[in-house]
C-alpha cells in the first residue's frame, strides 16, 4: 500500500530537517503501535540517508552493537564503544558538527528500559553540543505511559524536545480513499466494516489491502484465519502496558467493549473498586475516554466510559473472550459469533463513524451524544456551534426507514440546553457514508 496522507506531520519534519542545517533538532513523536510513527519518517527523509536505529528490549551493551552497526550501515561511519550508550552519542553529536544528518531512535522507551541513566547522559551532552551539532533526532515510542513519562517535567529530557506531536489515526475521508483505490465499487459495509476493525490505524488498513481483503466477507475471512495478525495483537499491543496487571485491565475492556459503560456496574462485576483503572486507562494509556451528556456540566456524575481505540473495542468484543475457539483452530464458529451481532453492533460503531465524519468535515465548538438522568431520552449525535448559535442533532440508523424524524424533533425538544440553538435535523444511514 502506498503512503498515504499526513501532510501536517511530513510539514513539521520537513522544516525541522531545514532547521537542522543550522543547529540541532530534537523531535518527539508518539503514537500507538501500526499508527505509522516510522513510515512517517521513512517518508520524510526518502530522499536522504538516515540513520535509523531500532531499540529492542536488550541489554545496553547490546544496543550499543546494535547502534553502531546500524552507523556502519546507514552512514558509512565506525563508531567506538565499551558498552555505554552515551559513547555512540556522543560521537554521533560530534560528527553532526560537520555533518547534517537525521537520527532515528524508534521505540525510544526500550533505551531508558535498559539503562535509567541514560537520558541524563543524554541531557548532558544535548546541552553541550545542541548548539554546534548539526543533527537531526527523532525519537518514538509507542508505550503511551512511558512515552510520557520520560519527557515530563522533574525527568532529564524535560524541555529537551525542538517539537513533539502525537500521530493519531487516519481520519474517514482518508479510509475511504483507501478503500475506493483498492475495490473502487465498495458497499458501505465494506467500508463499515473497515472502520470498525482498523479504525484509522494505517498497518491494519494496509493488511487488509495487501491481501486483497476489501470486501465484508474477505475481511473477515481473513480476520478469523490461522496466523493472522488481528487474532493476538490485543494482547501483544497492551500487555507491555500494562505488565503483571494486565488481567484486571483486560477484564475491564472486555466488559467496556460488550456494552458495559458505568463504573459501578464494572465494579461489581469484577469484585473491586475499578476507578483508578479507568483513570489510569484515560490519563496514561489513552485507552478510555469518559463521556458525559453533552450539554452536562463537566463534574457531573452522569458519565459512561468507552474504549477511543476501534480494534481494541473489536479485539475485546469478539476475540479475547474466544481464545479456546481460536487455540482448538475452530474459525468458523468464530466467524459466527461476529457475523451474528455484526447488524447490532455495527449500529453503534457507525454513530462513530459520523461523529469522526462530522468532526472532519464541518464547523462546531463540541461534538457528541445526549442522554437525560434515567438514560431514557438519547440522542445519538449532538453537534453544537457555539459561534453561529446552531446545533445539529442526528439520528443513526443502518436503515434511514427504521427512524422517524418526528420522534428526534420530539426528544430534541425536551433535552436540557439546547433550546437556545437554531436547530437542524437529521437522519444518518449506510447510505450517507
Amino acid at each position: 500500500m502506498r503512503f498515504y496522507d499526513r501532510e501536517p506531520e511530513l510539514e513539521i519534519l520537513r522544516k525541522n530537517k531545514e532547521r537542522s542545517k543550522d543547529t540541532a533538532v530534537f523531535t518527539v513523536i508518539t503514537g500507538r503501535r501500526r499508527i505509522g510513527k516510522t513510515a512517517l519518517v521513512r517518508e520524510s527523509e526518502k530522499d536522504n540517508k538516515f540513520l535509523y536505529f531500532f531499540a529492542d528490549r536488550s541489554s545496553e551493551a547490546l544496543l550499543c552493537e546494535q547502534l553502531a552497526d546500524a552507523a556502519m550501515r546507514d552512514l558509512g561511519i565506525k563508531l567506538f564503544h565499551s558498552g555505554r550508550f552515551q559513547q555512540l552519542f556522543e560521537q554521533l553529536m560530534v560528527y553532526g558538527q560537520s555533518n547534517n544528518f537525521t537520527f532515528m531512535i524508534d521505540e525510544f522507551q526500550e533505551v531508558e528500559r535498559a539503562n535509567k541513566v541514560i537520558m541524563s547522559h543524554m541531557q548532558n551532552l544535548w546541552d553541550t553540543y545542541k548548539s554546534t551539532s548539526k543533527i537531526n533526532l527523532i525519537v518514538c515510542g509507542s508505550v503511551h505511559s512511558m512515552m510520557i513519562k520520560l519527557f515530563s517535567s522533574k525527568q532529564p529530557l524535560y524541555g529537551r524536545a525542538t517539537s513533539k506531536f502525537n500521530i493519531g489515526p487516519f481520519k474517514p475521508s482518508i479510509v475511504k480513499t483507501i478503500l475506493k483505490d483498492h475495490n473502487p465499487n465498495f458497499k458501505p459495509d465494506d467500508l463499515l466494516f473497515l472502520h470498525m476493525v482498523a479504525g484509522g490505524v494505517p498497518k491494519y488498513i494496509e493488511e487488509f489491502m495487501d491481501a486483497k481483503a476489501t470486501t465484508f466477507e474477505k475481511m473477515l475471512d481473513h480476520i478469523c484465519s490461522p496466523g493472522s495478525l488481528f487474532l493476538t495483537e490485543g494482547r501483544d499491543l497492551l500487555i507491555s502496558e500494562f505488565g503483571k496487571d494486565h488481567g484486571t485491565y483486560f477484564s475491564i475492556l472486555r466488559m467496556i467493549s460488550r456494552g458495559m459503560t458505568k463504573e459501578t456496574d464494572i465494579s461489581n462485576v469484577i469484585g473491586k473498586e475499578c476507578g483508578t483503572y479507568l483513570e489510569k486507562m484515560e490519563k496514561e494509556y489513552n485507552f478510555l475516554k469518559k463521556t458525559r451528556p453533552i450539554t452536562s456540566e463537566g463534574n457531573s456524575r452522569d458519565v459512561r466510559w468507552r474504549v477511543v481505540d476501534n480494534f481494541l473495542r473489536f479485539y475485546f468484543r469478539y476475540l479475547n473472550g474466544n481464545q479456546s475457539l481460536i487455540e482448538k483452530e475452530e474459525y468458523g464458529l468464530l466467524k459466527e459469533i461476529i457475523k451474528n451481532d455484526y447488524p447490532q453492533y455495527s449500529g453503534q460503531v457507525l454513530e462513530d463513524y459520523f461523529i469522526r465524519k462530522i468532526a472532519e468535515e464541518e464547523r462546531f465548538t463540541e461534538i457528541g451524544s445526549y442522554w437525560d438522568r434515567k438514560g431514557e431520552n438519547e440522542i445519538d449525535i449532538v453537534v453544537i456551534n457555539d459561534l453561529d448559535k446552531k446545533t445539529t442533532v442526528a439520528e443513526v440508523k443502518r436503515n434511514p426507514k427504521k427512524a422517524n424524524i418526528g420522534d428526534l424533533k420530539e426528544r430534541a425538544a425536551m433535552a436540557r440546553g439546547l433550546d437556545k440553538y437554531d436547530m437542524e435535523y437529521r437522519i444518518l444511514s449506510l447510505n450517507d457514508m
